[in-house]
Protein backbone atom coordinates (compact mmCIF):
# COMPACT_ATOMS: atom_id res chain seq x y z
CA UNK A 1 0.00 0.00 0.00
CA UNK A 2 1.14 3.52 -0.45
CA UNK A 3 2.08 6.10 2.13
CA UNK A 4 0.18 8.66 2.37
CA UNK A 5 0.23 12.05 4.85
CA UNK A 6 -3.15 11.89 7.04
CA UNK A 7 -3.32 14.31 9.77
CA UNK A 8 -5.04 12.41 13.14
CA UNK A 9 -7.24 14.19 15.67
CA UNK A 10 -7.03 12.59 19.51
CA UNK A 11 -9.49 14.22 21.64
CA UNK A 12 -9.21 13.01 25.15
CA UNK A 13 -12.12 12.94 27.58
CA UNK A 14 -11.82 16.36 28.71
CA UNK A 15 -12.56 17.95 25.01
CA UNK A 16 -9.26 18.87 24.33
CA UNK A 17 -7.58 17.99 20.99
CA UNK A 18 -4.02 16.81 20.00
CA UNK A 19 -3.50 16.81 16.06
CA UNK A 20 -0.56 15.43 14.54
CA UNK A 21 0.72 14.88 10.93
CA UNK A 22 1.89 11.23 10.02
CA UNK A 23 2.55 9.41 7.11
CA UNK A 24 0.97 5.92 7.05
CA UNK A 25 0.08 2.98 4.80
CA UNK A 26 -3.04 1.96 6.83
CA UNK A 27 -6.10 3.59 8.69
CA UNK A 28 -4.42 1.67 11.92
CA UNK A 29 -0.98 2.81 11.25
CA UNK A 30 -2.18 6.27 11.24
CA UNK A 31 -4.11 5.71 14.73
CA UNK A 32 -0.85 3.69 16.39
CA UNK A 33 1.56 6.59 15.25
CA UNK A 34 -0.70 9.43 16.71
CA UNK A 35 -1.58 7.72 19.60
CA UNK A 36 2.22 7.24 19.67
CA UNK A 37 2.98 10.66 19.58
CA UNK A 38 0.03 11.68 21.98
CA UNK A 39 1.08 9.26 24.83
CA UNK A 40 4.75 8.49 24.43
CA UNK A 41 5.74 5.17 25.83
CA UNK A 42 2.82 4.61 27.68
CA UNK A 43 0.14 3.29 25.48
CA UNK A 44 -3.38 2.86 26.87
CA UNK A 45 -6.63 2.41 24.68
CA UNK A 46 -9.16 4.14 27.42
CA UNK A 47 -9.55 7.56 28.02
CA UNK A 48 -10.09 8.90 24.53
CA UNK A 49 -13.30 9.86 22.08
CA UNK A 50 -13.15 8.30 18.45
CA UNK A 51 -10.17 9.49 16.57
CA UNK A 52 -10.71 11.59 13.36
CA UNK A 53 -7.66 10.26 10.69
CA UNK A 54 -7.80 12.85 7.48
CA UNK A 55 -5.78 11.47 4.62
CA UNK A 56 -4.17 14.56 3.02
CA UNK A 57 -3.52 13.05 -0.17
CA UNK A 58 -6.93 11.81 -1.39
CA UNK A 59 -9.21 13.85 0.73
CA UNK A 60 -10.46 11.29 3.11
CA UNK A 61 -11.48 11.00 6.32
CA UNK A 62 -12.26 8.47 8.86
CA UNK A 63 -13.23 7.77 12.51
CA UNK A 64 -11.98 4.77 14.55
CA UNK A 65 -13.01 4.06 18.25
CA UNK A 66 -10.73 2.71 20.05
CA UNK A 67 -12.65 -0.40 21.46
CA UNK A 68 -12.27 -1.18 17.38
CA UNK A 69 -8.74 -0.70 16.84
CA UNK A 70 -7.78 -2.74 19.96
CA UNK A 71 -10.21 -5.46 19.23
CA UNK A 72 -8.84 -5.34 15.70
CA UNK A 73 -5.07 -5.54 16.96
CA UNK A 74 -5.70 -8.37 19.50
CA UNK A 75 -6.96 -10.68 16.71
CA UNK A 76 -4.60 -13.24 14.84
CA UNK A 77 -4.46 -12.26 11.09
CA UNK A 78 -5.70 -14.53 8.29
CA UNK A 79 -3.54 -13.60 5.81
CA UNK A 80 0.12 -13.01 5.71
CA UNK A 81 -0.74 -9.38 4.93
CA UNK A 82 -2.54 -8.98 8.25
CA UNK A 83 0.13 -10.81 10.39
CA UNK A 84 2.94 -8.08 9.15
CA UNK A 85 0.13 -4.78 10.01
CA UNK A 86 -0.49 -6.08 13.38
CA UNK A 87 3.10 -6.79 14.17
CA UNK A 88 4.50 -3.67 12.78
CA UNK A 89 1.57 -1.41 14.48
CA UNK A 90 2.26 -3.36 17.51
CA UNK A 91 5.67 -2.05 17.17
CA UNK A 92 4.87 0.97 17.15
CA UNK A 93 2.90 1.16 20.47
CA UNK A 94 5.74 -0.99 21.87
CA UNK A 95 3.48 -3.62 22.79
CA UNK A 96 5.01 -6.92 20.75
CA UNK A 97 4.67 -10.01 22.23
Amino acid sequence: MPVRSCRVTITDLQSRAHTVDVSAATLFEAVALALKAAQGDKWAPDGFRPVKVQVLDVRAEYEVKLKDFTKWLERRGNTPREVIDRKKIKAILGVLK
